[in-house]
């Protein structure tokens, strides 16, 4: 059986996507990870958001893109959602791993608003090639331009002290 993680797309009228750097490794994400047992996919989407980005969408109207093949052993879930561009000095990640030499370190180090033509130069494989050809993200953010209602006007939760 294949694991499911949930994600969500964050998209600004700039044609941008908000992508988050993993902490150890050359390329960037979005916010999404592993769902909980007996966690819906799109409870799963904005914990993982929350925690990598520390921005609370729960309020905004989310637009299921539904489950996407990823990887061999591992789909995606995913959500987007239309936002004005905001700072990314805002975003800041709560959820931490233990790397290799036993130190806690959090997942995300870094945030951007990445035009969508660069995209596929900041992923991973698999993950470009999904937002690049599965998806089109032009295509999505025509989508959500069109909806009856305006972009979200996101809330961010407080910093954790160090």
């Amino acid at each position: 059986m294949k694991q499911l993680s949930c994600g969500i797309l964050v998209l600004n009228d700039r044609a941008e996507l908000l992508m988050c750097h993993v902490t150890g490794a050359w390329h960037w994400d979005i916010p999404k990870g592993g769902i909980e047992p007996g966690e819906p996919p799109e409870a799963a989407a904005l914990r993982e958001t929350r925690e990598e980005c520390g921005l609370d969408l729960a309020d905004e109207p989310l637009l299921d893109l539904g489950r996407l093949a990823y990887q061999r052993s591992k789909d995606l879930h995913l959500y987007a959602v239309r936002v004005p561009a905001f700072d990314v000095g805002l975003c800041h990640c709560s959820s931490r791993y233990t790397d290799a030499w036993g130190r806690q370190r959090q997942e995300m180090d870094g945030f951007e608003w990445t035009p969508f033509d660069r995209v596929l130069r900041r992923s991973a494989r698999h993950l470009g090639l999904l937002l690049t050809q599965t998806l089109s993200l032009p295509g999505l953010l025509a989508r959500l331009q069109a909806a009856p209602h305006p972009p979200a006007a996101p809330r961010w939760l407080p910093r954790a002290p160090v």
